[in-house]
């Protein structure tokens, strides 16, 4: 049986338009790309909070092969970034190949067929030889089970689905959370709000932006000379490069860095009450690491307090604290990330004699070969997979080394025969994840702290122990060993 499509996509945020960009070019290749919503972007369509900006420099934080020499700012804000990649749709014709309003709630691989059978959430149904997930890890918001929440009478919402028909110029906001939504937001909105409380669970450290404008001279020479953006790029990129290092077991660059994030803090906060609450008392990096020039600024204003009780009770109108002090609400925000460790969602994948993938990872914790392959689930790839994320570096760059690895997997699976299909070894990725586990036991992830890195487990499901040159280079090519080629036919035939 001929597929409808040689590959189906699942999601069209960075991920999965990079995917579909090359698979263009590929030329070969038919593809379909699935997207539940009314338009591309991802976490860039889905976060729209004030102050919400990327926090890797714009000119990395982009596909190597779609430059933006327009990029307004160093750290590009979401709507700039959001209207990138529509034009990316645009500039590579994409818009034929995205089905919109379209959320994927099942896959089916059949062992007969060597393929999948794709459906919607309204029963729709489309068989492809590979299906590539790239649904990313921050689509699943966390919201604190707090005494009393569901009696709150004002408004609630979290930073990822914000209310924008919610005036709140002059109300007494509460912000739950120090991470990387919060301390955009804070600054963002007290300007204008009656009263800021920031419920701070653990302090985070928090590096200098040092954001600016891009100049109309650097664009116009990035408009006309190409490889000057280029270089700059790869500047970019090799200085975060360098940064990771800290976090991988370089003391040297761990006290350079750790000081660094010392001096912003006391040039940015005299106050030594408030100093003492802002400061972080566990090794940098075993959280993550935040930019920001503003953040600290805005903790000193005097609408703004910082607490650091924790949440005891939510009342009607009011949130309690562990002191007994009671604060009156009108609006709490929760800034409180998302669920990264275990991949869960809506989507049930069904594998060889089966297997349920989703229903597997929440027992054993997810892993993949490369975070792209699961045993078990053959012709089946995810982008931005387990133990793939990065605490240094841009995640762009991540996933163009998987998109690498997936146009190497469709050349293999093409030369295996039109009914093939390739399943990763069970013992190779044991092998892999059993290293990739003894590796993160060595960085500053696993020096003690709690993180949203961390699985229920206290396993690192989420992060990529090394620097992402080593990435790069170990999913440059397939090798064909890792793999289990099987035929269906001759499979068919041994159970005949």
């Amino acid at each position: 049986m001929k597929p409808d499509v040689d590959v189906a996509i699942i999601g069209a945020g960075f991920a999965g338009l990079g995917a579909a960009v090359r698979l263009k070019q590929r030329s070969n290749t038919s593809f379909v790309v699935f997207e539940r919503a009314d338009r591309v972007g991802g976490t860039w369509r889905d976060n729209i909070y004030p102050g919400c900006a990327c926090d890797v420099p714009s000119h990395l934080y982009s596909l190597s092969f779609a430059p933006n020499p327009n990029w307004s700012r160093m750290y590009s804000p979401q709507p700039e970034i959001l209207a990138y990649l529509q034009n990316v749709v645009d500039t590579y014709n994409l818009q034929p190949h995205i089905r919109y309003h379209t959320e994927i709630i099942r896959t089916e691989f059949s062992e007969e067929n060597a393929c999948w059978t794709v459906t919607d959430r309204t029963g729709n149904a489309l068989t492809a030889r590979v299906v590539i997930g790239a649904i990313g890890p921050l689509n699943r918001p966390t919201i604190p089970k707090l005494p009393g929440l569901d009696q709150f009478a004002g408004r609630t919402f979290h930073s990822s689905r914000w209310d924008t028909s919610y005036d709140l110029t002059g109300k007494r906001v509460a912000v739950v959370g120090t991470g990387a939504s919060a301390i955009q937001i804070v600054p963002a909105i007290a300007p204008i709000v009656g009263q800021l409380t920031v419920f701070q669970r653990t302090a985070p450290y928090v590096m200098p932006r040092l954001d600016r404008a891009v100049s109309s001279v650097e664009q116009r020479l990035f408009r006309q000379l190409p490889v000057f953006q280029k270089s700059y790029r790869t500047f970019i990129y090799w200085l975060n490069e360098l940064r990771g290092l800290s976090f991988l077991g370089n003391e040297t660059f761990h006290k350079f860095g750790t000081a660094q994030a010392r001096k912003h803090l006391e040039a940015s906060i005299d106050d030594p009450e408030l100093r003492r609450k802002a400061t972080p008392n566990y090794k940098m990096g075993c959280k993550r690491v935040l930019v920001s020039d503003d953040y600290y600024p805005a903790l000193t204003r005097p609408n703004v307090e910082l607490v650091t009780e924790r949440i005891a009770e939510v009342k009607p109108n009011a949130v309690v604290t562990s002191d007994g002090t009671e604060r009156p609400i009108d609006v709490l925000i929760f800034g409180t990330g998302f669920v990264a460790s275990e991949i869960i969602c809506d989507l049930n994948i069904i594998g060889r004699n089966g297997r349920s993938l989703f229903d597997e990872w929440l027992t054993t914790g997810p892993e993949a070969h490369y975070g792209l392959t699961t045993s078990g689930y053959p012709n089946l790839l995810f982008l931005v997979g387990p133990n793939t994320g990065l605490g240094h570096n841009s995640i762009v760059h991540m996933i163009e080394s998987q998109v690498n690895y997936v146009l190497g997997y469709l050349d293999l699976l093409e030369r295996a025969g039109h009914d093939a299909f390739l399943d990763v070894k069970p013992e190779v990725q044991a092998a892999y994840n059993a290293d990739i586990q003894q590796k993160l036991a060595r960085t500053v992830w696993a020096s003690g702290c709690q993180s949203w890195y961390l699985d229920a487990r206290g396993r690192n499901t989420t992060l990529w122990p090394a620097l992402t040159v080593a990435y790069r280079n170990a999913t440059r090519r397939v090798n064909p060993a890792d793999y289990n080629i099987v035929q269906a036919r001759q499979l068919a035939a041994n159970r005949a």
